[in-house]
Order: C-alpha cells, then structure tokens, then sequence
C-alpha cells in the first residue's frame, strides 16, 4: 500500500480577502430590497450597475468604476421597466452595452454613454418580448457576439439575436420548453455548446444550446441543487443547495452522468441561499451565503478528492448579492486573482473585496495569470445560429502586451479517437521551436546550421521522444493523452537543454576570437 499525504502544494493555498477601505468603496446607494434569488450586480472595467429600490417600476445605477465614496442620491438612473428589475448582465463583448430582466415579462438592451450618464435613461436600444411572465435570469452567450438566452417565469428559456435593425423583437430564434417549474440558474460551458440548468424542481440538465435537447438529467434525493455552474472545460459541474438534513452542501458532477454526483460536501446549517463562483484560469471555486458575509475558497483538481478546500474569507458585513469584476479588469501588479462587490444593504453599501495572492515580487507573475478570455467575440451570432461551435479568444494580462490572440482550446468535449497526431504540438513546443529558429538565425556557425536544417526538416513534427507519430494511434484514453503529454514535455526539455548548451558553445567561441584579437603575437 502506498502512502500518500494528506497535504498538497498549491500556490493558491494562502490566497487571501483584501476589502476595500471606506474611501474606495461605493456608499449611499439604495440597494433592491427585493427577495429574488440572484446576484443584483454585475461590473465591468468601466461600471458597476446595481439594482436599486424605487417607487413605480424598476431601475437601477450605472457607476463609473472609479467614482467611489458617497453617490449621490439624485444620481441618474436607467429607468424604463413596468415592474421590478430581476437580473442584469453587461455584454461581455461591450463594456457600454447592458441587458435587464424584469417582472413586466420583457427584457431590454441599453446603449450607455460612453462619459457616464448625465441623466435618467427611459428608453431601450432593443426590447425583447416573448415571455408570458415575468423574466427572472439572462445570460450573454460566452462566444458569440449579441446572442442573449432569457428565462422566465413561464418555465421557457429563449434564445434572442439581437443583430437586428428591430427595435422591438417579438419572436425568439429558439424556445428550449424542457423544464417544469420556474429555472433557477443558467451556466454555459467554455465555448457556449452545452447548457446547465437548475429548477425548482431541484433537477439539473445539461442542454444542447443550440437544439435544447435534455443531454442528461439530475434526480438526486439527497442534493436539492438551487444554483449550478460550469466547471469551465473540465467535463464536470458544481451544484450548491441543500442536503436531505436542510443543510447547506455543494455537490461535484460528472456532465456526462448526471445519475450520482461524485462528491458532497455541507457547509453549515445557515438558510441564505449559496452562490457558486468558478475561475477556470485559477480553478478556484468560491462559495458565498446570501445572508451572511463569509466566502468559502476551493481549489478544484482533475483527481479525487477533486475539491480542496483553501480558507474562508470573514466578514460581518452580510451580502445580499455579488458582482465579480471580468479577468480583464483586475490589478494584476497586487496579484489580484479575482475581485467580488458585494452588495450590503443594511449600510447601503457597495464593498469591493480583493483574493490576492501574497507574492514578494512587484513583477507580473506569469504562473498565476494565464492568457484569459478576451472582449473579442469568436464569432458572429449568425455562424453561431448556424451550428457554429469557437473556442473564446484569449488575451494576456500582461501590461503593454500587444492585442487579443485566438487560441484554440483542446477541450474535454471533444472524442479523444478522433484527435489527430499534431493537435498534441501545443503551443507551448511552437514557441520553443520558434526561438530555436529564431536563435540559430542570429548564429553563424556550422553546427547551428546542420541544427537548423533538422529543425526545418518535414521529418521532426512527426517524432517525439523517439517515437514516430505518424505510426502511433492517436489516444483513447485519458492515460494515453497524458503518457503523450509528458513525452512532449521531456522532448521540450531536452530542446532547452540542447539550446542552452549551444549557447555556452557560442560564448565560448566567442571569447576565444576575442582573445586572439587581442594577442599582440596574433599578428
């Protein structure tokens, strides 16, 4: 029998809360009393928008990022809904473009300009009708661009295309009718192909996007799930609810077998309800009460146990909704991995808290900031209607990179049997390759040039580690994938090592015409 620790290393396990001092938080502002289940909140690098309580009708605020301390009371708002507003949600491809979900059954689109709001806006871009009741969740789809899923108290989710000249649309694209009860909470996965959904009837699905066909579906007794979340492209599912007993638990899932999860775990016995945050850069998942003001930490893995517990973030200043600030708009010179508002509506506060990771250096710290999604859309809403499946454009957070690259992600989803050879050159060995070249250009000797020719053969991409490619199969199982992963690590090893040794070589070529030319019996 092997032993096996019962801890693990992980540079995120002294991640910790940094809440914003009285200066730098947003005071004086008239939270929703409303008692829908939702975030209330959603941020962007430029705004925060937040929903307020008012008299006839619903509005709420749009505050320029940095405007913080006391609002003032007369501040313009965006005020053309019927009844309450339920959700909101900024376009993830334009900070200046936001959505609203309301209890007058429509949802709206609005234009924000772009020097902040200098008075009451009462009139939508778009306005979205087709629902019989009142709307209560949107999402923006993550990869196509102006692509909104709405759902509704009328137990529908509908799909909208909002790249028409219509003010006014009445008809979606697409209605997905597969639920029973009111849905609680929408997630899409990495490249917005697949659908999870939580209902009141406490069942989770996983849905075809693009067909609103049921892939699979959860009945467990012993996990009534209340909010459910993409674990990016992990192939898995994070549920949180309550167990058989009514205490707070969140539950780990398989999207391919939704029959049994495989993990549970309580929390406390408190009843707000709890919302699931993922980080796919970091995968960390942090679990927040509505009603309280603690915020549990994860850190998720590809193995069992597959959820890590880090630390809890204390506070007693109880939230009552959350808006987490896009990868995009964080500050990556303080280690910032992710930044929540939280919505205190017993001070009338809005408070934004800072997960830092404690790291000595000011210099931007590679490991922790991998390239992320991007404000570029993948893709048009008309491929995306057409069956069109993009992977999100990524962009580094690195200051003065240059601008947003398409990368593709080879995703879990995908049938391993049908992958081929060179998808397993990551990008990673091109770089590497690439300032072989690169290197080899700069240097004029022989040796560098019978390197660079075998560079440049057609035989090298298919070798790794000895091993002709071209006559492997490609993997079929998880094993393999990674058996073949590890060769191409050692093979990129093994190319940095060659590469630092004919680097010492020139050097010391270098420094021996050097010390010939100054030989005075040189001559």
């Amino acid at each position: 029998m092997s032993w096996r620790p019962q801890y693990r290393s992980s540079k995120f396990r002294h991640v910790f809360g940094k809440p914003a001092n009285k200066e730098n938080c947003y005071d004086g502002v008239p939270i929703t009393k409303s008692v829908h289940d939702n975030h209330f909140c959603t941020v962007n690098p430029r705004f925060i928008a937040v929903v307020t309580e008012c008299a006839g009708g619903g509005a709420f605020l749009i505050i320029p990022i940095h405007q913080t301390g006391k609002i003032d009371p007369h501040h313009p708002r965006v005020c053309g809904h019927r009844g309450n507003v339920l959700d909101i949600k900024w376009n993830p491809f334009d900070d200046f473009s936001i959505a609203s979900a309301s209890e007058d059954s429509t949802v709206k689109i609005w234009d924000i300009p772009k020097h902040g709001m200098m008075k009451n806006i009462t009139t939508a871009k778009k306005e979205l009708q087709g629902h019989s009741r009142r709307v209560g969740l949107i999402e923006w789809h993550p990869t196509a661009g102006n692509v909104l899923f709405s759902a509704g108290y009328d137990y529908k989710i509908m799909v909208w295309n909002l790249d028409t000249q219509d003010q006014v649309i009445k008809n979606p694209v697409k209605t997905i009718g597969v639920h029973s009860d009111v849905v609680l909470s929408m997630s899409f996965n990495t490249d917005g192909s697949l659908l999870a959904t939580s209902c009141k009837d406490k069942k989770l699905k996983v849905i075809d996007s693009h067909t609103g066909v049921v892939l699979q579906e959860a009945n467990c007794k012993s996990h009534k799930a209340s909010k459910v979340v993409f674990l990016g492209n992990l192939k898995k599912l994070i549920s949180t609810g309550t167990s058989r007993w009514n205490n707070r638990q969140i539950a780990l899932w398989d999207q391919d077998d939704l029959s049994v999860p495989l993990l549970e775990e309580d929390l406390d016995g408190s009843s707000g309800v709890p919302f699931p945050f993922y980080d796919p850069d970091t995968h960390m998942l942090y679990v927040a009460g509505k009603g309280d003001g603690n915020i549990r930490y994860y850190e998720i893995s590809f193995e069992k146990p597959y959820l890590q517990f880090l630390a809890e973030y204390r506070s007693y200043l109880t939230q009552k909704g959350m808006g987490i600030m896009p990868k995009r708009g964080l500050d990556v010179s303080s280690c910032e991995v992710f930044r929540f508002y939280k919505l205190v509506t017993t001070k009338s506060l809005i408070e934004p808290l800072s997960m830092i990771v404690p790291r000595r250096s000011e210099s931007y710290q590679e490991d922790i900031y991998p390239m992320t999604a991007g404000s570029e859309p993948a893709m048009t809403a008309e491929e995306w209607f057409k069956g069109v499946h993009k992977d999100p454009v990524l962009m580094s957070l690195k200051p003065g990179s240059k601008n947003s690259q398409s990368i593709p992600l080879v995703t879990a989803r995908e049938p391993l049997s049908l992958l081929e050879p060179k998808r397993f050159q990551n990008r990673i060995e091109q770089l590497e390759v690439a300032a072989i070249q690169e290197r080899l250009e700069q240097k004029g000797t022989k040796e560098q040039k019978r390197l660079e020719d075998k560079i440049q053969s057609k035989t090298w991409p298919a070798f790794s580690n000895g091993c002709d490619l071209s006559e492997c199969a490609p993997p079929k199982t998880e094993n393999e994938l990674l058996q073949m992963f590890y060769r191409q690590q050692e093979e990129i090893r093994r190319l940095r090592e060659l590469l630092g040794q004919r680097d010492v070589r020139v050097k010391q070529l270098e420094l021996e015409i050097k010390n010939t030319r100054n030989c005075p019996g040189s001559c």
